[in-house]
């Protein structure tokens, strides 16, 4: 039994993660390797280089769609750390336990909604005939889910829709990687005289980098994902946002409705290649695996 475990010391662990590696390979790295195939060949599945990135470049959706996706990545990193961060804080300057175990629970309940659901809910609070919210939205000006819905719109309503789903989650990480920090630091800071701001601002948020360096990272792969919220919003809204609003709508029209696979692949490619290089760039510059 000794000699078992010397040979083999980490079995435990490698149980654990066995089952996940089994699912990333099946669900995650064949399928990637299956959509790359497709986006160097044609429906002869004879090689053809860029052609069919080329055929994605040059369709009139594309630059629209890009655009649309970048302008919703600034609004919602900025709004993920910004208010993640800010709201982490003010969460772990509540003493009470209490309190602070109620509004990490309220934090987390969006989350629970699937993508599609939490649209359902969101597009059910934007229509001023039926939102318990109407009186607001007349405030602003709204009168019809039209108004609403206007695509100048909808960078920001989608921006509220993916923090009020996936924030919480966040808030709750924040909140555990602040407990860890000492707080001898932290009393040393207050006899020094910083007060919650320079505390936070010289302290927490620097310790807090790598943790907010790997929200980004993710949210930024997320973020290029987007698909559900003007995809159900076209079909609530008689096409509103457009079905190719998105470069993921843009790939789903190319395959289902086009039946242009190889097309459809190669946008794929894009999206994980642009996620790749935008974590590479995000961990190197942030000394994200350095020791601290």
């Amino acid at each position: 039994m000794t000699s078992w475990r010397v040979r083999w010391p980490g079995r435990a662990g490698h149980a654990f993660v066995a089952a996940y590696v089994v699912l990333l390979i099946a669900f995650g790295v064949i399928p990637t390797a299956y959509a790359v195939y497709f986006a160097f060949t044609d429906a002869g599945n004879r090689f053809v280089g860029l052609a069919n990135f080329t055929a994605a470049a040059s369709d009139f959706r594309f630059v629209a769609a890009v655009e649309h996706v970048a302008l919703y990545l600034v609004f919602w990193l900025a709004a993920l750390v910004v208010f993640v961060v800010g709201l982490a804080l003010l969460l772990h300057r509540v003493t009470a336990r209490p309190v602070s175990r109620s509004l990490r629970f309220l934090y987390y309940i969006p989350g629970a909604l699937a993508g599609a659901a939490s649209v359902m809910v969101w597009l059910f609070m934007l229509d001023p005939a039926v939102s318990p919210a109407s009186f607001l939205l007349r405030a602003f000006g709204f009168d019809t889910f039209g108004q609403v819905v206007a695509p100048g719109h909808l960078p920001v309503l989608f921006t509220l829709i993916a923090f009020w789903t996936g924030a919480g989650g966040w808030i709750v990480v924040m909140y555990g990687a602040l407990n860890n920090i000492s707080p001898d630091l932290i009393e040393a800071a207050r006899i020094d005289g910083a007060g919650a701001w320079q505390t936070a601002r010289r302290i927490q948020i620097p310790l807090l980098r790598k943790w907010i360096v790997y929200m980004v990272i993710l949210a930024f792969a997320g973020g290029t994902q987007l698909f559900v919220e003007p995809q159900l919003l076209t079909l609530a809204s008689v096409g509103v946002a457009g079905r190719d609003y998105s470069l993921n709508q843009l790939s789903y029209d190319f395959a289902f409705q086009h039946n242009n696979v190889n097309t459809a692949a190669a946008v794929s490619v894009e999206l994980l290649v642009v996620g790749l290089v935008a974590a590479g760039v995000f961990v190197a510059r942030s000394g994200f695996f350095d020791a601290d």
